[in-house]
């Protein structure tokens, strides 16, 4: 019997915070990165212009992509080795 009513209260409990939030955005700036967001993905504000690379573009972010792998990455940074942040604490 406790286990009955404890599986409704759980399935009520999970319903009641699905009612707590609002579907869609709440203020205006979340209404405008919401639109902003969509942009991308619906391709609305697409240019019709298309972008494209010359054989000498295309070598030179080949060659700077491949030297980005040149470098070990350290196992940990040292904060002091890289000098200090600003504001940050201690």
């Amino acid at each position: 019997m406790k286990r009955k009513i404890l599986g409704c209260f759980c399935v009520l409990s999970v319903s009641a915070s699905v009612w707590a939030i609002d579907q869609g955005p709440s203020s205006a700036q979340q209404q405008e990165t919401e639109l902003w967001l969509q942009l991308q993905p619906s391709a609305t504000a697409a240019s019709t212009v298309p972008q494209t690379m010359t054989q000498a573009e295309r070598d030179l972010s080949f060659q700077r992509w491949l030297k980005s792998y040149t470098h070990d990455i350290p196992d940990f940074y040292e904060q002091k080795k890289g000098g200090e942040v600003p504001g940050g604490g201690q």
